[in-house]
């Protein structure tokens, strides 16, 4: 059903704008066909940004997967416990203090949410990282890294503010395929680590005494999997920006569609990529021909979900 709903998604987003064109004449000009001039509109103007929005999502969603049954908590998703965060402090370092372009902005963000998580890490570990310590840690972690951002952002000029305000929002504004063959190079190592990892997740969420009963090695799978959800983050975030609010949402979506228990990867990476392809085209078409970013509209939409999300965690007695 998910993957039917992308395909739909992806037509819709592919179709939708000031050249409109039928869903037939989407797939059509995909297989090489299509009214003349339809070809550069889809190909080289809208494809470019629609793919890269699929994989941004998905990234972000199988991070706050990886991060929410390592958590063992709905809240415990990169946009909460600072790796986005830190993620985005590494990219505006670049922007203000260096000028670095895309590909330096794309480095400092990488380099960013390895440095916080190995922070995060250290100051939770206590013979073991427990999920609410990485959780309480994380959060007060990226209270300091937001102060910095402010005080970063207060030095610059107005250029350079300017600039990096409009990176921290998050954006798939002229996103082309330069931007999505890096992203999709690391996708490509990420996600197949993640799909090896995935049963050593599924049986850390029984805790580390069932895990190394059963053989799993838990502080090493944890570390593991702690570095390719990091991975994932980095680098949509090194794409697009920090995109609030997908990583959180996604993977609690996929669960109550799936019905099912443990972290439901694929699921949750289709749910990620749904959810932000749908953003960008609200984004794109609510206030036309004005563009928004669509981190505005996935941060409208998650904090009012985000609240939900602790409403009930409140009522169940887990928050």
């Amino acid at each position: 059903m998910l993957c039917v709903l992308l395909a739909a998604v992806v037509v819709a987003a592919l179709g939708i704008g000031d050249f409109p064109l039928s869903p037939r004449q989407v797939i059509a000009t995909l297989l090489g066909g299509g009214p003349p001039g339809a070809e550069f509109i889809v190909m080289d103007l809208r494809l470019p940004r629609v793919l890269v929005g699929c994989t941004v999502g998905a990234a972000f969603a199988l991070g706050g997967a990886v991060f929410q049954s390592l958590t063992r908590n709905p809240l415990g998703s990169p946009d909460i416990i600072g790796f986005t965060t830190g993620s985005a402090s590494g990219g505006i370092a670049v922007i203000l203090l260096f000028g670095g372009g895309a590909a330096q902005i794309a480095a400092g963000a990488v380099a960013g949410g390895l440095c916080t998580a190995v922070a995060v890490y250290l100051l939770a570990f206590r013979g073991g990282v427990h999920g609410i310590r990485l959780v309480l840690v994380g959060i007060g972690i990226s209270a300091l890294l937001e102060a910095l951002n402010a005080y970063l952002l207060s030095r610059a000029s107005v250029n350079e503010a300017q600039s990096a305000s409009a990176w921290l929002v998050g954006s798939l504004n002229a996103r082309g395929w330069e931007h999505l063959r890096p992203l999709a190079a690391a996708l490509a190592v990420l996600v197949p680590c993640a799909a090896l990892l995935a049963t050593h997740l599924r049986i850390l969420e029984f805790g580390d005494a069932t895990a190394t009963a059963l053989g799993v090695r838990a502080e090493r799978s944890r570390l593991a999997l702690m570095a390719v959800g990091v991975g994932l983050t980095a680098a949509g975030t090194a794409t697009a920006g920090p995109v609030a609010f997908i990583a959180l949402s996604a993977p609690q979506l996929a669960k109550r569609l799936t019905r099912a228990p443990g972290p439901n990867l694929l699921p949750a990476a289709l749910t990620g990529a749904v959810l932000l392809c749908l953003s960008d085209l609200a984004a794109q078409r609510l206030l036309a021909p004005t563009q928004l970013p669509v981190g505005v509209m996935t941060g409208a939409v998650g904090g009012v979900y985000l609240g939900w999300l602790m409403l009930t965690e409140w009522r169940a007695g887990r928050a």
